[in-house]
């Protein structure tokens, strides 16, 4: 796994646990300081989890250019970051690195700010507005084409809120631009993603055999799978339970031979209006 802008790097060791003695997780930040914290408290979390050997690694550098720390090609299984992205300036090269660094089938899974509107320029040079995550939120539809862009023709939307601004000057400056935190997943399969839900009729059950979860499967707002119960599905969904992590844990019925038009995949009502929808279809 690799965590971008991993800071005193607790997501990181959130990540380490999940991911096993076996498993091995990187954080890259570009402030010393911060890692020094993070180096400094590996041994503990180490002898907590109770593995013999460290599984957690902090390189200093930068998210848009992971090269220059050795993340290496279709070398990752996971990316996280949590509400960093934003604050780049240069946000297209995160998105090539991390499509760069991912597996075939790899996911990226982040929570950061978006805004339903690009951000004038004179709030984006403010520097309470940038520090506060806001100034450098990405309009939603600008990142759903560049993921289009990079090869991504769907993302998911797993959790969307408003956020509220209760600081009456800066919510003056803002004005009627809305920002939301959104939890984001998106994975990378260029060969198996259309940019429209498509119906080939295929059925996908969850097996129940991830222990964080038996008894259902959340893949975004509107794919909750129950253990055992069958779930129409369409070709992006069936490619995202059947061609990445997920797939030994899910049965998949059918194929893409036959092919009956465009799937309803809507997701479901939520505040905030179209702006909470997903890339592609959903």
């Amino acid at each position: 796994m690799l965590d971008l802008g991993c800071g005193t790097g607790r997501d990181v060791y959130v990540a380490a646990r999940l991911a096993g003695p076996k498993g091995y997780v990187i954080g890259v930040g570009m402030t010393e300081a911060q890692l020094d914290v993070a180096r400094r408290h590996r041994d503990a979390q180490m002898a907590r989890f109770g593995y013999d050997a460290p599984n957690v690694d902090f390189r200093h550098g930068y998210i848009e250019d992971l090269q220059t720390v050795g993340i290496e090609d279709n070398s990752i299984d996971v990316v996280i970051s949590n509400c960093v992205i934003n604050l780049s300036p240069d946000k297209r090269a995160v998105f090539e690195e991390i499509f760069r660094v991912l597996k075939p089938g790899g996911e990226l899974y982040f929570s950061d700010v978006f805004a339903d509107r690009r951000i004038p320029s004179l709030l984006v040079a403010h520097p309470v507005l940038y520090g506060e995550c806001l100034g450098g939120a990405l309009y939603v539809e600008d990142f759903r084409r560049l993921l289009r862009d990079l090869g991504c023709l769907d993302y998911r939307v797993v959790t969307s809120r408003r956020i509220d601004i209760d600081d009456a000057d800066m919510a003056e400056q803002v004005g009627n631009l809305r920002f939301y935190s959104k939890t984001i997943r998106a994975f990378k399969l260029p060969d198996s993603l259309e940019d429209l839900c498509e119906d080939y009729g295929q059925v996908a059950y969850y097996r129940g055999t991830i222990s964080q979860t038996p008894h259902t499967f959340i893949l975004d707002d509107h794919h909750v799978f129950e253990t055992g119960r069958p779930m129409l599905v369409c070709g992006n969904t069936a490619s995202m339970v059947s061609e990445t992590r997920y797939a030994r844990h899910f049965h998949l019925v059918g194929d893409r031979s036959v092919h009956f038009g465009l799937f309803d995949c809507s997701p479901s009502a939520s505040a905030g209006g179209d702006e909470d929808r997903a890339g592609g279809c959903c």
